[in-house]
């Protein structure tokens, strides 16, 4: 179990900080923020209303046509009902003028020629089998033929860094109509990443990542579904599988990058980060511990391989100190 938190006290906390450093420090009237019907865009947008007021909130809901069809719906829904101005702009156009989809089809085909961008749906995951061995993070690309049959093969470097570059347009879209809106009024910009994305490399930089404030960054997954319990975020949203709602095949969070439920992910991690020691880790978890030294690793990995994300813009004046 994640060490003791308290939702009413966390909310409390969040709403009090977002006023002060949005009207006090950004001297801002308001926010915009991106709600994709997922759980982390909908416990932020309720925070937002408690601390902002509805009328001061603008909630942008931004499909593509790769986007899940029930994302869209669940997004407006939730905003409408919580009294916010809501704009949706579908995105299709700007990332195909942009070359995102034709980028990212002409690297799946590389990999499986069997590839029929007009038809098939496409994804990339990770290796399931943490616990099972100390496998690395090497994504294979998965292809859904229209009968369902699955087309599944190893991504080179080259052709993973394509279909990465080019989806990352669609985050680094959103940024920008979301800054439009904002400067339209004077607001900010309101990001949704949390612990487990932020300190993990699991946002693009300049998409989901450039934003003016960051309220539930410290949060691990498991903190945002009781968060969003005690906010009464529709129950539709909480039991929604968490995705990444950026390729055409569904995919889960879990699948695509971090290989292990949240809440086994979220307790060894906190536990590992309130050192407790190996062996005790792995007695509470029912785990092995050559099973939580995989996990562990795989964490190391991941901040390490991403640590560039989250460095702000370098100078040369960094260099000296």
């Amino acid at each position: 179990m994640l060490s003791n938190f308290n939702a009413a006290e966390e909310a409390e906390k969040i709403i009090s900080w977002l006023r002060e450093v949005n009207y006090t420090v950004l001297k801002r009237d308001g926010g915009v923020v991106g709600v994709s019907g997922g759980i982390d865009s909908a416990t932020v947008l309720h925070l937002m209303v408690q601390a902002f007021g509805p009328k001061q909130v603008v909630a942008l809901v931004l499909p593509d046509r790769d986007s899940s069809p029930s994302s869209a719906p669940l997004a407006l829904e939730m905003a409408s009902q919580l009294g916010v101005e809501t704009i949706l702009t579908d995105l299709t156009d700007i990332l195909q003028a942009s070359g995102c989809y034709e980028s990212r089809d002409e690297a799946v085909q590389h990999i499986i020629p069997e590839f029929d961008s007009s038809l098939d749906k496409v994804k990339i995951v990770l290796p399931e089998n943490l616990l099972r061995e100390a496998t690395l993070n090497i994504f294979s690309a998965v292809v859904v033929k229209p009968d369902g049959r699955e087309i599944r093969r190893r991504l080179n470097v080259k052709e993973y860094r394509q279909i990465v570059a080019a989806s990352n347009m669609k985050q680094r879209v959103r940024m920008l109509r979301l800054y439009y809106e904002a400067e339209l009024r004077n607001f900010s910009v309101v990001g949704t990443t949390n612990k487990n994305e932020h300190d993990l490399g699991f946002f693009v930089k300049y998409g989901d990542g450039g934003v003016d404030v960051f309220p539930i960054k410290h949060l691990f997954k498991t903190q945002i579904y009781a968060l969003a319990e005690y906010l009464r975020v529709p129950e539709a949203i909480i039991q929604r599988p968490p995705t990444t709602d950026t390729y055409s095949a569904e995919c889960t969070q879990e699948e695509f990058f971090y290989r292990l439920p949240f809440d086994l992910l979220d307790s060894v991690w906190d536990a590992s980060e309130r050192q407790q020691p190996l062996e005790q880790i792995a007695k509470e978890h029912s785990l092995q511990t050559t099973q939580v030294e995989n996990i562990l690793n795989d964490l190391r990995r991941k901040k390490q391989t991403t640590e560039y994300l989250r460095f702000p813009p370098l100078t040369i004046a960094d260099s000296h100190r």
